[in-house]
């Protein structure tokens, strides 16, 4: 591949860096003025990445010398990476507007544009170093964001608390990937999968079981998913929103791409730990959320719970078991978009954000619209059928089956009930309960149409998305095999 050919495969994320760059001398220059043009251009400019997965970002191969892969499972996870980003820039002004009392600062969407720049390295990566590169830049800008309320004590609290424990799951993964190359002699995916396919190695091993811990991490895997709910609950709502799909994609499909291109010859050593983790989300994600009074932290608990879900198809270790997690973290991303879209609509009269599951009590008669939407997203994430959700799980089970792991999915799909549970709980509170004080925020345009939409793309309307849906899953999940 030419240098003009590699320049064009990384076309994406150069856009994003050099719109971030402009962007912040303007946001410099213009101060607290440019907010709302460095808002709507940074909308601009991921679409204009997105635009430029066409050419060869796409296509396939190698760049950088395998530094960088631009293939169709990169440009799948981009295209939710950048979607699910867009939709945290234009939720913010009027969520600080409404909080803080003060406009929105223009370095908001640039922190966005650096931390997806940072994303679309990770999903890319042909390399240990280049995840490594990419992962830490969208770390850095989500500790930032994480704290983005200064004067709020539980917005500082959870940027502090995602920085320290963000840093020792950063030293656990490069302590990992130093390991894998001292025994490998080599950073590079394909040569790592060479030495894991020329036998069994001690260090190797270890190597693989400090990587897994540290991904799973970034993926608020159990155990290493006590982050999670204070994060989730102190950050800024938009963030948080933020942290729960584009960043969670991110984490997932880098997971996949290690696992199956460097670490494949392993399949039987990280399985093990894949299904470990994956039970374990399952059932804490499911447990821990029942005893939640804020709607936030649920969702964090149920993050964890979808996680858990995601790698049920990635223990299978087949591309259907990759299409499958492609598919899962889709569906994933709009029903948690959609959730969050609800939770910016819980304010009080004087405009302050109300979190507990307590204020939705009978909110079917006092914003019934509100209600049915809620009410599908919940359904939906308890995958309950004809609702996408239920798809979703079914396609990781299938994947699982096939493989040969049937125990494993019927251990995962029984754990399914539990989450169930909250799920319809919270419907429950909001058909069957006597009326709380109503809502006094209303969506804007905005706001109400990013409801609908989400709420339609999982209905039964959805249904026919899945065809393309699932062709397109398919063609990401072979460039990796």
């Amino acid at each position: 591949m030419g240098n003009s050919m590699q320049i064009l495969a990384a076309l994406p994320e150069l856009v994003l860096a050099s719109g971030a760059i402009l962007l912040m001398l303007v946001a410099a220059w213009g101060g607290q003025a440019s907010t709302r043009l460095v808002s709507w251009a940074s909308v601009a400019v991921l679409i204009g990445a997105g635009i430029s997965l066409a050419g060869p970002a796409s296509a396939g191969g190698e760049a950088f010398d395998g530094l960088y892969r631009p293939d169709m499972f990169a440009a799948f996870s981009k295209v939710l990476i950048f979607a699910a980003a867009a939709v945290s820039i234009v939720i913010a002004p009027r969520y600080f507007q409404r909080t803080s009392g003060d406009d929105l600062r223009p370095e908001y969407p640039v922190l966005i544009l650096l931390s997806a720049a940072g994303m679309g390295m990770m999903v890319s990566a042909g390399d240990l170093l280049t995840l490594y590169v990419g992962l830490e830049l969208q770390s850095l800008s989500a500790y930032v964001l994480a704290s983005f309320m200064r004067r709020d004590a539980r917005s500082a609290e959870a940027g502090l608390k995602y920085f320290v424990l963000g840093a020792l799951a950063s030293g656990i993964l490069l302590y990992g990937i130093s390991l894998v190359y001292g025994f490998s002699g080599t950073t590079l995916f394909s040569g790592v999968a060479e030495a894991y396919a020329g036998g069994r190695s001690m260090g190797l091993l270890f190597g693989l079981v400090f990587v897994f811990a540290g991904l799973a991490f970034k993926i608020s895997a159990v155990p290493f998913h006590m982050w999670t709910p204070d994060v989730y609950e102190g950050a800024p709502t938009p963030v948080t929103a933020f942290f729960a799909s584009a960043p969670k994609v991110a984490a997932v499909a880098l997971a996949v791409r290690v696992a199956v291109e460097a670490m494949h010859p392993a399949l039987h050593d990280w399985r093990q730990i894949v299904i470990f983790a994956s039970l374990a989300s399952i059932v804490l994600g499911a447990v821990g959320a029942i005893g939640q009074t804020s709607i936030k932290r649920l969702l964090a608990y149920s993050s964890i719970n979808n996680v858990g879900f995601a790698l049920v198809g990635l223990a299978a270790g087949t591309p259907e078991g990759v299409s499958s997690v492609l598919i899962y973290m889709a569906i994933y991303v709009v029903m948690t978009l959609g959730s969050f879209l609800v939770v910016l609509q819980m304010r009080d009269a004087e405009g302050r954000s109300i979190e507990t599951i307590e204020s939705l009590s009978g909110m079917s008669r006092t914003r019934p619209g509100l209600a049915l939407a809620l009410a599908i997203f919940m359904f939906s994430l308890a995958g309950i059928p004809p609702l996408l959700g239920f798809f979703a799980k079914l396609s990781v089970f299938m994947a699982a089956v096939q493989a040969g792991l049937w125990i494993f999915a019927a251990l995962a799909a029984a754990a399914s009930v539990i989450g169930a549970y909250y799920y319809l709980k919270i419907v429950k509170t909001m058909y069957f309960d006597e009326p709380a004080p109503a809502f006094a925020g209303r969506a804007d345009a905005v706001e109400g149409g990013l409801i609908v939409l989400t709420a339609a793309a999982i209905s039964p309307i959805g249904w026919l998305l899945l065809g393309p849906l699932g062709l397109w899953s398919a063609a990401a999940a072979r460039a990796l095999f």
